[in-house]
């Protein structure tokens, strides 16, 4: 009955645990945190194990370290005049590439160089597989006036989920050259989402602002990339997004989580795609180097910054500092690949860490060997993490680890101290059965025994004093002969709940064997003793004693009282002394306390 008490008690704590642990804002960010470098490592596991290969379709073409030194060494600035990339852009062309993308912002005209905006906006409007970047900000009005950007831009959302975009909902946004936005339609934003720690996980697929919705520029990208190569066209204008929280795109579904982005799988950190240094194809289209054989046929091809110098470096999973288009080539990737990652459903993670919690609990409880218990408890959520990490790496399923640990540490420590519980219930039931008289609920004989020699060696020790009475109930055959056993139970259970009444709690009260009873009194002199040995000979005396239901009599006791160190000095000759004197108190009438041997 105890044990399923205890079950229930901590079967109970447990729930309330959880249901805690759900409410609490505070905790459910401190799991996320730490759920989030979880998905760091398993993420790095995968890459080191090669499991995923960028595609090789995708080229950067890199402003990096030497780029940056030459520009500044040729051109005496930075940005690079605008004609320079409409000369890149005519030499590209004639190579037939797939895409085109500009992972740079061309914010403002150049006004020593009106004529290399005009013609960036001009190869802007002739060429449809090339694109651009713009972000959308929260910038005070007074700074700069929210601008109405052109209709064309923004897309339809059918949106069934519960998503609500409002952490990427913007106020303002720095407008790109009017000519190029009015030109063409091939505009993304470039906008990112970072998690409280700073580490860009996940991309926004569409950013919302003036109650309109923008796509992300790798998603328009990704879609032109589609169509290029599929049957299926995907429509670039209209999405739906399905109660499931999916992206429809085509054939593809891309999960979006509950901030309105899409986690990202990671191919690599910054050696994932190949880089090709800007630098290179400026000194073939100046003519100061051959054209070295650049393959572009059929490419997809971003251009951005990577020099440390230009400031656009990201912490991700697989890297401190990852230049933006080498994740906006990843993000494309993930759209090619339909490879984004699925995040398992809250509703999930609770079953599987209460699902793991019972298991770990039943093992502790039912598994005697605290090391063995140990092991299989701890064997069984290695288990669980190596699920997670497989899920992940063929299914694209994120499966937290930090609450189901949480849970299952909670059982396990819980079960621990409910099985201590009740197997000290079970030593002390186990001890008092031991050393406890049945009939009477008394200390037993060898009880008695242990205590007398513990009494006799600390009053050596400490050179105290105790006192051992010796009792026998008076004419107790003739209880048994006269009205039958069960009344003589019946006398030893009134006469031991009298004696236990009448003494103090540090005193020790025992059956000695048959009708006698004894009594150890610890730091009690014989004066002492005889005076307890007397009020107890009235005590008993003096109540009646019922027999059986209908019948009631008077019993009387005699007592033998015995002193150390005085009366003798082991366990032995103290008990021989009190038998003596209580058989003294016998042959002198009974119902008194003997004093002579």
């Amino acid at each position: 009955m105890l044990k399923k008490i205890l079950y229930t008690i901590w079967f109970v704590l447990f729930c309330i645990a959880v249901f805690l642990s759900l409410k609490s804002t505070n905790f459910n960010a401190f799991i996320d945190m730490i759920e989030n470098r979880t998905f760091d490592l398993r993420q790095n596991i995968m890459i080191n194990a090669e499991s995923k290969k960028a595609d090789k379709d995708i080229v950067i073409v890199a402003i990096d370290e030497a780029t940056y030194e030459y520009i500044l060494d040729h051109y005496g600035e930075w940005p690079l005049p605008r004609d320079v990339y409409v000369k890149i852009i005519e030499y590209l062309q004639t190579q037939n590439p797939k895409i085109i993308a500009f992972d740079l912002m061309f914010v403002k005209s150049i006004k020593s160089s009106n004529n290399a905006d005009a013609a960036l906006i001009s190869a802007m409007q002739k060429y449809k597989n090339v694109y651009t970047a713009m972000n959308l900000d929260n910038q005070d009005i007074d700074l700069r006036k929210p601008p109405k950007l052109p209709e064309k831009l923004a897309v339809n959302i059918k949106n069934y989920s519960d998503i609500t975009f409002d952490e990427l909902t913007f106020t303002n946004c720095r407008a790109i050259l009017e000519g190029i936005l009015n030109s063409t339609e091939n505009v993304g934003m470039i906008n990112v989402s970072r998690a409280d720690d700073g580490i860009l996980r996940k991309m926004p697929l569409f950013v919302k602002y003036q109650d309109k919705y923008y796509s992300q520029l790798g998603l328009k990208v990704a879609i032109d990339a589609i169509n290029s190569e599929e049957t299926n066209k995907v429509d670039k204008h209209n999405f739906v997004i399905d109660s499931n929280s999916n992206l429809l795109l085509g054939d593809r579904k891309i999960f979006i989580d509950k901030d309105g982005s899409a986690i990202l799988n990671w191919y690599g950190n910054n050696t994932a795609y190949e880089h090709i240094p800007m630098y290179k194809l400026i000194k073939v289209i100046n003519g100061e180097a051959k054209d070295s054989g650049f393959d572009f046929k059929n490419k997809i091809i971003y251009f951005g910054t990577t020099a440390s110098a230009l400031f656009d470096i990201k912490t991700t999973p697989t890297g401190r500092t990852v230049p933006g288009v080498e994740v906006q080539a990843n993000f494309v990737n993930n759209i090619l690949d339909n490879n984004f990652i699925v995040k398992a459903d809250k509703a999930v993670t609770i079953f599987s860490g209460i699902f793991l919690a019972l298991l770990i609990g039943l093992c502790v409880m039912r598994i005697n060997s605290a090391f063995t218990a140990s092991f299989a408890s701890v064997s069984i959520y290695l288990l669980y993490i190596l699920t997670s990490y497989y899920l992940m790496k063929y299914f694209n399923i994120w499966l937290e680890v930090i609450y189901p640990l949480i849970l299952s540490l909670l059982a396990f420590i819980s079960a621990f101290i409910v099985k201590y519980i009740i197997k000290s219930r079970d030593f002390e039931q186990q001890y008092k059965l031991a050393t406890t008289d049945g009939l009477t609920d008394l200390y037993n004989h060898r009880y008695f025994q242990e205590q007398m020699k513990m009494a006799v060696e600390n009053c050596k020790r400490y050179e105290t004093e105790f006192s051992l009475i010796i009792l026998d109930i008076d004419f107790f055959k003739k209880f048994n002969d006269t009205f039958g056993h069960q009344a003589g139970d019946a006398v030893l259970r009134q006469v031991a709940h009298i004696l236990k009444k009448n003494v103090r709690a540090t005193d020790i009260v025992c059956r000695y064997g048959g009708e006698e009873m004894s009594i150890i009194l610890p730091n009690t002199g014989k004066d002492e003793a005889l005076t307890t040995a007397q009020k107890i000979c009235d005590r008993v005396a003096g109540n009646k004693i019922k027999l059986n239901s209908d019948k009631e009599g008077h019993v009387t006791i005699s007592l033998g009282v015995a002193t150390f160190p005085y009366d003798g000095e082991t366990s032995s000759e103290i008990i021989d002394c009190a038998d003596k004197r209580l058989y003294n108190a016998k042959n002198n009438g009974r119902n008194q306390v003997g004093k002579n041997i």
